[in-house]
């Protein structure tokens, strides 16, 4: 998915109904993606945002991380802040989460590290408040 084929899928039909999940890890595993211009142009048909970081490779992989900026490859601080500055009203939660801490779970679905990544999240969208 890139930014092309999100002006085609909104294109088809043009409702506030419309809209997109902003998903950081679907759309950031594409390195031409520039997630904060999308945040920026299409902010009024995004209704649901999943962020998750992701650590991208030179051969073209990636894998999830947490969601701090300093273990992956994604702007995490400036696409909150883009979501707050185009006053994004929607559902904001972390996009899955690795098994810490011996847990064991559903594999993509660890309770601590989706808990740490929400308060994460939180923290960024609080100290964007404070930015305007």
């Amino acid at each position: 998915m890139n930014y092309s084929n999100l002006h085609k899928l909104l294109d088809t039909f043009d409702s506030p109904n419309h809209g997109l999940t902003f998903c950081s890890g679907s759309l950031g595993a594409n390195p031409d993606n520039d997630l904060i211009d999308i945040i920026n142009t299409f902010s009024s048909r995004i209704h649901f945002a999943h962020v998750r970081n992701l650590k991208l490779y030179d051969n073209g992989s990636f894998m999830e991380t947490s969601h701090l900026m300093s273990d992956g490859s994604l702007d995490i601080p400036g696409i909150v802040r883009a979501l707050y500055e185009s006053e994004f009203s929607g559902y904001l939660r972390p996009d899955h989460g690795r098994d810490i801490w011996d847990e064991n779970s559903r594999p993509g679905y660890g309770l601590y590290d989706r808990a740490l990544g929400a308060m994460y999240l939180r923290g960024l969208w609080d100290s964007s408040v404070n930015l305007k």
